[in-house]
């Protein structure tokens, strides 16, 4: 099952409002088959792999991360599929949470005379699944909130544009990380500043580049920014409130910009729920929140950033550096018994944490 789950991860963040699901199909001890979920309107990952195996799939396992749907959509059942092609056994990671699903596609394979073991490495194909499930259950994306932090806590120094923090080993894992995303968000402070990006620069990789997703009430982000400007070749959401110029908001979609009208609370910000809702909505399952203080602070303090990663840099950023939380320092994660560190890296002297909230 650990290999169904890697070899999932091929279209992670390619595939969206659908699970990157993984399949093996399994005879003689040898892999006869492999499949992972193509783009929306493509084949899911079981019907890659039958087709893969052909007549070795009769008799054979199958190894599946999420249960087999059985519904009818764009693509036909994969549970009938898998008990047609006269596969013996389905091992299941986990049991699909969308109500159309549900158990039914169990159910179809044993009522099939398919034998049917679930909840087989559960906890790794929750995790690798984990924004599908928030969507289905929240109905909004995991949201992956990402700070680079220096050694003397801080994000940024004011009245300055992006500050390097840390070198080439984080940038690449993070670079990784935005190609297994659906969309990216920074907040308008960080695109004025910055002027980002916010696409996948690794060689091989820059088609995987997510959704950029602006926070941006006033519609202020300049139609020549390069965001703006690169939106016909990666897609720019621009979040808005429902009190924005809308002759501003036109001149976004002109440029290309697909603009999103959000009710704003009474501080005339948008509630960072409102707009995860408005995500899920449109079919993101996994956001990164790369910047920058208000909004970490924003996400944090509305219980929404339900995995932190924090990489720390070797420089000191002095006078005018920006914590992202305040007094609470960036460490106050490891005090929250909700977070836990699942994983640690160093690389060239600087570390990366990623934490994670526990299951809810």
């Amino acid at each position: 099952m650990a290999a169904t789950v890697a070899y999932a991860r091929r279209t992670q963040g390619l595939v969206w409002p659908n699970p990157s699901v993984g399949a093996l199909i399994v005879k003689g001890g040898v892999v006869q088959g492999r499949g992972v979920t193509q783009r929306p309107g493509g084949p899911h990952a079981e019907v890659m792999a039958l087709r893969q195996a052909g007549e070795a799939a009769r008799g054979a396992s199958c190894y599946v991360t999420l249960e087999p749907c059985s519904h009818q959509g764009r693509t036909g059942p994969c549970a009938v599929a898998l008990a047609e092609a006269g596969v013996k056994r389905v091992i299941i990671g986990l049991r699909d949470p969308n109500p159309r699903v549900a158990g039914r596609g169990e159910a179809i394979l044993r009522e099939r005379g398919v034998e049917v073991v679930s909840g087989v490495a559960a906890d790794l194909c929750h995790a690798h699944h984990i924004g599908h499930v928030r969507r289905v259950l929240d109905g909004r994306p995991q949201v992956i909130l990402k700070l680079a932090v220096s050694q003397d806590g801080c994000i940024g120094r004011r009245g300055y544009g992006q500050v390097a923090i840390t070198g080439e080993g984080i940038g690449r894992r993070v670079h990784i990380l935005r190609a297994e995303c659906d969309g990216i968000m920074v907040g308008i402070g960080t695109a004025l500043a910055d002027d980002p990006l916010l696409n996948c620069r690794l060689p091989g990789l820059e088609s995987r580049s997510p959704v950029r997703v602006i926070l941006d009430t006033a519609a202020r982000l300049p139609l020549d920014s390069k965001l703006v400007r690169g939106a016909a070749d990666v897609p720019v959401w621009v979040l808005v409130g429902n009190g924005a110029d809308y002759a501003r908001t036109d001149a976004l979609r002109d440029a290309g910009c697909t603009v999103v009208r959000l009710a704003t609370l009474a501080n005339g910000r948008i509630d960072p729920l409102v707009a995860l809702r408005a995500l899920g909505q449109r079919g993101l399952t996994r956001l990164l929140v790369e910047g920058g203080a208000s909004v970490a602070r924003a996400f944090v303090d509305r219980g929404v950033a339900d995995e932190v990663i924090i990489s720390r840099g070797n420089i000191v950023v002095g006078e005018g550096g920006i914590p992202p939380f305040g007094d609470r320092g960036i460490d106050f994660f490891e005090r929250m018994p909700d977070y836990r560190l699942v994983a640690r890296q160093c690389h060239e002297g600087e570390q990366l944490q990623h934490y994670r909230r526990e299951r809810g």
